[in-house]
């Protein structure tokens, strides 16, 4: 018992500078042993070198893409110049202003509602951006549009960028009754991108509906005459020019092609 006190008196007896001493002996003793047996230099004897180098091992370093306010470069790939040279900022007649997008709307002209593309190139961005994050996790995009003379440039689209479009009539129950349409295995998509909202005139698309029941993340291009309520990342635009529609096409096929062109430079060329 007597030497068990003495030797508890003796270890709390230190003072820290004594404890500080001899931490510090037992850390250099310990470098000096690394850096013998591996043969290089360690923290210690080297300020420049960070950690100490072990043969065999090397340094994997965890990128976060969601870390990152622009990991793939796109929320910059139009400006409000771009917008407007494509006609972007143009919306209906007043009379056909849906209420809920009165504060996109900046003013009008000769009767015309005026969209603030301000606003349209902050959101453009931040759903260019979902876009990316989406194929880069090797997600299912699929583009939706009923505007006749716009199909063939969305399909085109979608195709070269390796995605799905839909083009045509919509059945009512092909999200939310889809295991009994097409089976129990079913893999809906992981976002759905609505070139235009409206199946017909002034009626709404059906997909933004059964998608907001399902929880599917949905990227709409929404004119004056719309209802932005159920849309995940609303995007005020025209909708309805062959231009603007051009512009959107490009922006998310190259949305896309960056994200997945990121998931295989940081994977090593694995395939998707």
């Amino acid at each position: 018992m007597n030497a068990v006190k003495l030797l508890k008196d003796a270890i709390f007896g230190l003072n820290r500078c004594q404890v500080r001493r001899l931490c510090s002996s037992a850390t250099g003793s310990s470098s000096l042993r690394l850096k013998h047996e591996s043969g290089h230099a360690t923290s210690a004897d080297d300020p420049s070198t960070t950690s100490p180098v072990i043969e065999g091992l090397t340094e994997h370093r965890v990128i976060d893409p969601l870390k990152h306010h622009d990991f793939f470069c796109v929320r910059n790939l139009a400006s409000i110049e771009d917008l407007f040279d494509a006609g972007v900022h143009m919306g209906h007649k007043q009379g056909l202003r849906h209420d809920h997008m009165r504060p996109f709307i900046f003013g009008s002209r000769l009767g015309t509602d005026i969209i603030d593309l301000e606003q349209t190139v902050l959101l453009l961005g931040d759903a260019l951006n979902f876009v990316a994050h989406v194929a880069y996790r090797q997600g299912i995009v699929m583009f939706v549009s009923r505007h006749r003379q716009m199909m063939p440039a969305v399909e085109r689209m979608a195709e070269e960028c390796g995605e799905y479009a839909h083009c045509r009539h919509w059945r009512g129950g092909m999200f939310t009754n889809s295991t009994v349409q097409y089976g129990l295995v079913t893999r809906l998509p992981d976002v759905c991108v609505f070139i235009t909202t409206e199946s017909y005139a002034f009626s709404q698309h059906i997909a933004i509906t059964e998608s907001a029941k399902l929880n599917i993340p949905t990227v709409a291009v929404l004119d004056t005459s719309c209802d932005p309520r159920l849309v995940t990342y609303p995007i005020p635009g025209n909708d309805d020019t062959p231009s603007a529609v051009a512009l959107y096409c490009r922006l998310f096929k190259e949305a896309v092609l960056r994200g997945k062109a990121k998931y295989k430079e940081l994977n090593q060329g694995k395939p998707l």
